[in-house]
């Protein structure tokens, strides 16, 4: 079975660091995933297959410094996480503090991952890059988009 997440959520985290994660997406991400820093910082979520293909992939690259700082700081964020009773999440506060998470989160999907952001780095995101999402569409889609 193919997972594609989509979709754009409201969230808050409480005082103990924990987010609920949408009913709709919980049954594809499984009992156990993988979270970590993402880029951008915002933190990114991986089923644990499709982790599993990502750190495959990771291992094919070259022995460079950039690949080797990648991994460091890609891997040494990453946790194993699992849903409680409630269907909520436990954010590390080392991550929590890298994507500037306190209160208000924005969920989004994006194919093959979840995404979380802090809802102030969220719409400044789409108010900088709203502007150009026509152009970047034809650039990347054009024949597609016909």
């Amino acid at each position: 079975m193919i997972i594609m997440f989509m979709g754009e959520y409201h969230h808050t985290i409480d005082e103990k660091g924990r987010l609920t994660i949408p009913s709709k997406i919980r049954f594809d991400l499984g009992e156990e995933f993988v979270l970590t820093r993402g880029l951008d910082n915002c933190l990114f979520i991986y089923p644990k297959k499709e982790w599993e293909e990502i750190i495959s992939e990771y291992k094919k690259l070259p022995n460079t410094k950039d690949a080797r700082n990648f991994m460091r700081f890609f891997l040494s964020g990453a946790t194993i996480c699992s849903f409680d009773k409630q269907g909520r999440i436990n954010i590390p506060i080392p991550l929590a503090a890298y994507a500037d998470l306190i209160k208000e989160c924005i969920i989004i999907g994006v194919d093959n991952r979840l995404e979380i952001w802090s809802e102030e780095r969220w719409n400044n995101f789409v108010s900088e890059n709203e502007p150009n999402y026509t152009e970047i569409a034809e650039k990347l889609f054009s024949p597609k988009l016909d």
